[in-house]
């Protein structure tokens, strides 16, 4: 999962709706009824939000990061 969000951040770390639909990905691979209740936020919101048309705020991404067991680190370019 890292793996994945990390090679992204890295390939377009400008696009932040691709990093927002790899983070959908992973989700959705992980169960998306169980990464929604552990973010604290609905299925069909999270679905949305994490979609091709979505623009999730960055609360959400953090929320989705934290209950994917992932974290995002800073360093310089």
């Amino acid at each position: 999962m890292a793996a994945y969000l990390d090679a992204w951040m890295e390939d377009a770390p400008e696009d932040a709706a691709g990093i927002a639909r790899a983070l959908g990905d992973i989700a959705r691979a992980k169960g998306m009824t169980q990464v929604a209740r552990d973010a604290g936020l609905s299925r069909e919101s999270l679905y949305k939000a994490l979609s091709e048309n979505g623009n999730p705020t960055f609360a959400t991404v953090l929320k989705v990061a934290k209950a994917l067991g992932v974290r995002f680190h800073a360093q310089v370019a």
